[in-house]
């Protein structure tokens, strides 16, 4: 089990960590908006943060290529879609 400060597995080659958050449903609306805006992204740990909420976030990933894009969307988004913080890479 992953709790804060545990190293999360690794991210795939090519994609970055842009948000990470607490509710599937907040990923989700933060994945929506991406991909409405042409933004491929890819939701990790949906599954097992609805099992284990506490222990587990949502990771909200994009390709290299499109992490500038998708943190300045997640930035002007009403409310800002962040998750609990960015990742820095």
């Amino acid at each position: 089990m992953f709790l804060d400060g545990d190293a999360e597995p690794g991210v795939p080659e090519g994609l970055v960590i842009v948000g990470r958050f607490e509710s599937p449903s907040e990923a989700q609306i933060a994945k929506g908006m991406l991909e409405s805006a042409g933004v491929e992204c890819f939701l990790v740990g949906e599954n097992a943060n609805s099992l284990l909420p506490a222990a587990f976030r949502v990771r909200l990933q994009v390709r290299v290529e499109d992490e500038a894009a998708a943190r300045e969307l997640m930035a002007q988004s009403a409310g800002g879609l962040a998750g609990e913080g960015i990742a820095e890479g």
